[in-house]
């Protein structure tokens, strides 16, 4: 996996305060959904977001990084493959424009 500045930096931090302990995979993808809920408390009364916005961002992206990192995948390695295989059910021709599922299109 190829090392990133962000990751680096979550290791440590988490080595420092020995909290690996506690980073089963599902304790980091709970820990994603919650902070993802905090996310969208953001837009709760409108679509322009909060102040916290970045905070809360980076908290969802932090437990995203820490659990491919725990199922040893490479975090750009597999948003590129998400992406090769929806561009095949999303094809520019049929989806352009449109934010029909893939199997009405």
């Amino acid at each position: 996996m190829p090392e990133s500045q962000a990751l680096d930096a979550l290791r440590q931090f988490v080595l420092e305060r020995d909290w690996g302990q506690f980073h089963s995979p599902s304790n980091l993808a709970k820990s994603i959904s919650i902070e993802a809920g905090e996310l969208l408390e953001c837009f709760q009364w409108s679509d322009s977001p909060t102040s916290e916005v970045r905070d809360e961002l980076a908290d969802v992206l932090t437990y995203c990084y820490l659990l491919a990192d725990r199922l040893e995948l490479d975090p750009e390695e597999i948003v590129l493959n998400k992406l090769e295989k929806t561009r095949e059910k999303y094809p520019v021709e049929k989806a352009r424009g449109k934010s029909t599922k893939y199997d009405n299109l």
